[in-house]
């Protein structure tokens, strides 16, 4: 069973990429007079809460495959958007019979959005929206974590890996995307030092991704 082929889902998913490449062709000009590097996460989120940045087609397809094989209880997802990587997560875990996925979104736009993508879908029981700073709503998210997707603000990416570190399971997956961007520079250096207890390999898939497996 493959609840991405469904007839609901696969349509949710569907309109969502073709959104996201009407965007690529036309993108839309920073809003805001404060440069983008300098603004908060809350400033750029509402900033940039009709762009869709989503998942590649292919890392979505990946990350439901890890889901299906991995079968892990509690996944994490940092950075919902509109809920196109979402949705494979909980496609999988659907098709799995296990697990639970618990993802954040700090624009409530986008939040609203999600939701109701999730509900069309048809795989929104199987995931809760937490509305909010990431670094706030993941504090209480109990472990042990399977999987973990960090697709939110570059910057926040190694912060939010440091909160949840103690709460991975043995052998969790933590995959990363966008890793060609720059101010990914540090969460890359900080996975890829044996010493903070990862094997880690960049996975090529658009904009890059890192796969780490928690040893």
């Amino acid at each position: 069973m493959n609840t991405l082929t469904t007839t609901d889902t696969a349509a949710v998913l569907d309109r969502l990429f073709a959104a996201a490449d009407l965007e690529e062709v036309n993108p839309a000009p920073w809003p805001l007079d404060t440069p983008f590097a300098d603004a908060s996460a809350k400033q750029r989120a509402d900033a940039l809460a009709g762009e869709y940045m989503p998942i590649s087609r292919s890392g979505g397809q990946l990350l439901y495959a890890l889901v299906r094989h991995g079968r892990p209880e509690t996944i994490i997802e940092f950075g919902t958007s509109y809920a196109t990587s979402t949705i494979h997560l909980a496609a999988a875990v659907a098709d799995n019979g296990i697990g639970h996925v618990w993802t954040t979104e700090l624009s409530q736009a986008k939040v609203d959005a999600a939701r109701r993508n999730l509900e069309q879908a048809g795989v929104a029981q199987y995931v809760t929206v937490l509305a909010g700073d990431a670094l706030e709503t993941l504090a209480e998210v109990r472990g042990p974590i399977g999987l973990l997707l960090l697709d939110g603000w570059k910057d926040l990416c190694l912060p939010v890996l440091r909160l949840l570190e103690d709460r991975l399971a043995p052998a969790a997956l933590i995959i990363a995307d966008d890793t060609t961007f720059a101010n990914m520079a540090d969460y890359l250096a900080y996975v890829r030092n044996p010493a903070h207890g990862y094997v880690t390999i960049a996975f090529p898939v658009e904009d890059g991704m890192e796969i780490s497996c928690r040893t």
